[in-house]
């Protein structure tokens, strides 16, 4: 049995992808301040998350992760209210940002999960406070690090994405893009792949084809 270990339908429907049955089940991990370097707290929370599901389902191999959104040192979690929704929008809007996503794959009988993380560098466009408005207004923001969703096609709020190192490309959104799409909406496919592979799932039948348009020219994929 494979367990998702997260209630969010961006990761579950991202992993349905990979044709595998899989049960949700929700963490209860608390997330807390965030502070410090976002690779590290990713990987650390992923883990967290990944053993406390572990705990009830020692028989399952469980997928846990975390996004984490970074702005010149300062980590963006999912925003409290909408004063901070705004102020988070706001902050991203015209700028260039870092999403780091840790993915922890917990086997039965390990004590350590198998663990790896993605990064993609995102730049956001110049929208709009009305556009900030509606989007609050529809409480788009309130379950998403950094307050966005790089799939929203109401407000539209990524110009472009890419790997790390370079400078961002000139490409939009939705032309396949330099860096890993799946990322930025919470779990990247290929890495997620590697990890349940390693930990003894068969995923051979499973080809880009499968996956989401951006995946065929992900920087991760094989």
């Amino acid at each position: 049995m494979l367990i998702l270990a997260s209630v969010s339908p961006r990761r579950r429907d991202l992993l349905a992808r990979l044709d595998l049955p899989f049960k949700v089940v929700a963490s209860r991990v608390d997330e807390g301040a965030l502070r410090g370097r976002p690779e590290p707290i990713a990987r650390r929370l992923a883990a967290a998350k990944a053993r406390a599901v572990a705990a009830e389902r020692p028989d399952a191999i469980i997928l846990a992760a975390d996004t984490v959104v970074a702005h010149r040192g300062t980590l963006l979690g999912k925003p409290r209210d909408a004063d901070e929704a705004q102020a988070m929008l706001q902050r991203l809007r015209g700028r260039v940002h870092r999403v780091v996503t840790a993915v922890a794959v917990l086997p039965p009988g390990r004590r350590r999960p198998l663990i790896d993380h993605a990064t993609t560098y995102v730049t956001i466009r110049r929208y709009t406070d009305a556009d900030i408005a509606a989007s609050i207004a529809r409480g788009d923001p309130f379950d998403k690090a950094g307050a966005y969703a790089i799939q929203d096609e109401r407000l539209a709020p990524v110009a472009r994405y890419h790997a790390p190192p370079g400078p961002p490309v000139s490409r939009p959104v939705g032309s396949g893009g330099q860096g890993c799409y799946c990322n930025v909406m919470g779990l990247p496919l290929w890495t997620a792949m590697r990890l349940l592979e390693r930990a003894g799932l068969d995923i051979t039948h499973i080809s880009a084809v499968d996956l989401l348009p951006q995946c065929a020219k992900c920087p991760l994929a094989p």
